[in-house]
């Protein structure tokens, strides 16, 4: 089934396709104007940057990060409401706030080889099937197309055990048009196509995980404390500046996110706050019933 939505669909419906086959695209989220300036911000970072030397991350590939402080548009588009939606049905069952976990480019020059597929669930030891820990985002800054390297992806793998790998037929690309968003749990087995055509292929990626997981993408060092005082709050509190939960993350018994912005004070902090006891009273707990050994999942397949 492919799940494509325009960008003003009601949002219940998007979850509701994240939820079954966990992914869902959203075309023309932002505008060519947006796109544009997109590509202008980040033209100078790009231009510095060197293609890969690793196979995983691809040997034609130029990849960048700490895009919060580099795009006023990127930071439009971590905070783009349809896709903090999905983030919040989605995440906020499993914890009481959720942070960014990445954000990053990949711009797949011609030639390059389809990534092996693979979850980004993996970095953490914790076997599928599981909750997702991490809703992402694939924004395309260029069309996405079979034929450049558009995003492959498994509809349903969110569900099945980490034994299970997929038929060729049971492997999509994610093609849409530029300034469209590809929105998928970490749990669905992924990865960038091949780009047999003669021109890069463009995107913008930004993920979303669970508030007491170690973020894969360490925000605190993207930045300096003064640039990320001039951050919108909601902007701070996704990068960590917050609890992440009752009595999670704080900094000499103080909130992060008061620390940050100079609201500390010497009077008694308030690390539980009232809020998030409320939240932590309806979050899903997990049971870990064993364990084992186990490397992270590696799926190669040829692009069909």
């Amino acid at each position: 089934m492919e799940n494509r939505f325009p960008a003003d669909a009601p949002t219940d419906d998007i979850i509701a396709a994240v939820r079954r086959d966990g992914y869902a695209i959203l075309e023309r989220v932002i505008d060519e104007t947006q796109v544009a300036k997109l590509k202008a911000e980040l033209q100078p970072y790009l231009t510095q940057s060197e293609v890969g030397t690793e196979d995983f991350w691809g040997h034609h590939t130029k990849r960048f990060g700490a895009l919060i402080g580099k795009s006023e548009i990127a930071r439009h588009m971590l905070l783009a409401p349809q896709v903090l939606a999905v983030a919040d049905a989605v995440l906020l069952e499993h914890c009481a706030r959720y942070w960014v976990n990445y954000t990053g480019v990949m711009h797949l020059g011609p030639g390059e080889k389809a990534q092996v597929l693979h979850r980004d669930t993996n970095l953490w030891p914790i076997t599928n099937p599981a909750p997702p820990l991490t809703v992402a985002t694939m924004w395309a800054v260029s069309d996405f197309t079979k034929d450049n390297g558009g995003t492959r992806l498994v509809p349903g793998s969110h569900l099945w055990d980490d034994a299970r790998t997929p038929e060729p037929g049971e492997i999509i690309s994610a093609e849409m048009p530029a300034g469209s968003v590809l929105i998928y749990t970490g749990n669905v087995i992924h990865g960038g196509g091949s780009n047999r055509a003669n021109a890069p292929r463009y995107g913008v990626a930004l993920h979303y995980v669970l508030g007491w997981l170690r973020q894969e993408e360490n925000q605190m060092l993207t930045m300096t404390r003064e640039e990320a005082r001039a951050m919108p709050e909601e902007v701070q509190r996704l990068m960590g500046y917050s609890l992440g939960a009752s009595a999670l993350g704080f900094a000499d018994h103080r909130d992060p996110f008061e620390i940050l912005n100079g609201q500390a004070g010497d009077a008694p902090a308030t690390i539980s706050p009232q809020d998030l006891i409320d939240a932590e009273a309806k979050v899903k707990r997990l049971t870990v019933v064993a364990s084992a050994e186990g490397g992270r999942t590696r799926i190669e397949a040829e692009p069909t």
